[in-house]
């Protein structure tokens, strides 16, 4: 991936998007400054205008930035109109075919995920954190692709900064949770420091359920939000740092 302070870009994704920092917007304090979260306790005022700021790096290639009420599920919303902030659909992956619609993810740790497919020009984007790829938000965000016209040997992904596995501590029943589903799984943990605990490996699952879906091409990120500070918002560090509240960076993609 290439970058500049703000934000990153894929090689693979050939429309306009970027995987966006905490840097370049307005906010003050734990929020500082390109905090994109409605939900969020930051003042609204400062988030609309980070969000436009947000539009305005993209080149302009969108009249809106649409996002969702992100709840950890496998839903996915197909865009075919613009909705207000109030109407945010509760689904974690939005996908759309209109041009000059920027599809937008809020991450603080969860794994972002954009989808392009150039040939059929359809585009989509996926709030993957553990509950969500395990769940099936990746398979259903590009079978909803697929509904409005894509085809996915045609269709690349890469994936943004989220949390890396020496930072994402979990205990023993959250690594039950998954030999259960399937005990191949195992290989995405490996023993922490702390007895009963283990280290999981959230890139590695993200690409292994892309893979299983034989897209055309993946890039993943090297970088870990945990431990990145200046340029990342981390709800898992905010939680270590007993802090009142944190920001969310935006991943965007539009056509």
């Amino acid at each position: 991936m290439s970058q500049d302070a703000t934000f990153l870009t894929s090689d693979t994704i050939t429309t306009s998007h970027g995987f966006f920092t905490r840097l370049g917007g307005i906010s003050q304090g734990i929020y500082g400054s390109l905090n994109c979260a409605w939900g969020s306790k930051d003042s609204l005022t400062d988030v609309m205008t980070n969000r436009a700021l947000v539009v305005q790096a993209l080149g302009n290639q969108a009249s809106d930035l649409l996002s969702a009420a992100q709840v950890h599920s496998n839903r996915v919303q197909i865009v075919d109109k613009v909705w207000t902030r109030e109407r945010s659909p509760e689904v974690d992956a939005l996908v759309t075919k209109m041009p000059n619609v920027a599809l937008g993810i809020l991450t603080a740790d969860c794994a972002p995920v954009l989808f392009h497919d150039s040939t059929n020009n359809i585009i989509g984007a996926a709030h993957a954190g553990w509950k969500g790829a395990f769940g099936g938000v990746l398979e259903n965000t590009v079978k909803a692709m697929e509904e409005i016209g894509a085809d996915r040997s045609f269709i690349k992904a890469a994936v943004g900064p989220c949390i890396h596995q020496a930072s994402y501590e979990v205990d023993g029943n959250f690594r039950q949770t998954f030999l259960n589903h399937d005990p191949d799984y195992s290989r995405y943990f490996i023993e922490s420091v702390n007895e009963g605990h283990f280290q999981f490996d959230l890139p590695a699952f993200v690409k292994m359920k892309l893979d299983e879906l034989g897209l055309n091409g993946i890039e993943g990120s090297p970088v870990d939000t945990y431990v990145d500070a200046e340029r990342f918002f981390s709800y898992r560090r905010t939680t270590h740092n007993n802090e009142p509240d944190y920001g969310r960076q935006i991943s965007v993609i539009t056509l």
